[in-house]
């Protein structure tokens, strides 16, 4: 399937003009990640953002004494939402739970892609930080269930 359709279809880019579609189509590539396989290392610095398209992946909250998965991600689902950011390093984990594929967009384009256009700028930074809001809420979330409250 061509990768402006896989757009149209991803909730990510719900709602986008065909024009801004066809422009992240054209920095985004296909990738498929094996089970188990670590995709963002914690730490590493955070160049790449990613669309699921199907399988699903688990954002992980590594410790010098453990893992912890705060989020499972699924298709219609993004992650590395920090790459969007300058010089910023990958704040979790983020480790493939089975068969995966996704839409991968490199970051630095996909900032100037923003600048460039800033409509689609402004809808691709409210979305994220949309993702951003739910990751804070479902680290929350563990961080509860860890202390013994009930959630």
């Amino acid at each position: 399937m061509a990768l402006d359709q896989l757009f149209r279809q991803h909730e990510f880019a719900n709602g986008l003009s065909d024009q801004q579609i066809a422009r992240l189509a054209e920095i985004a590539c296909e990738v498929r990640f094996g089970e188990d396989e670590v995709i963002l290392a914690d730490g590493q610095r955070s160049t790449e953002f990613y669309l699921v398209i199907s399988g699903s992946v688990v954002v992980e909250l590594c410790t010098a004494h453990c893992v912890v998965s705060v989020q499972a991600v699924g298709a219609g689902q993004v992650f590395g939402w920090s790459s969007l950011l300058d010089r910023q390093d990958t704040l979790f984990q983020v480790r493939a739970r089975e068969e995966t594929l996704a839409l991968r967009l490199d970051g630095e384009a996909l900032k100037e892609l923003c600048r460039r256009d800033p409509a689609l700028g402004i809808e691709i930074l409210q979305r994220t930080l949309n993702v951003v809001a739910g990751r804070v809420k479902a680290t929350e979330l563990r961080f509860a269930e860890m202390c013994g409250i009930r959630v």
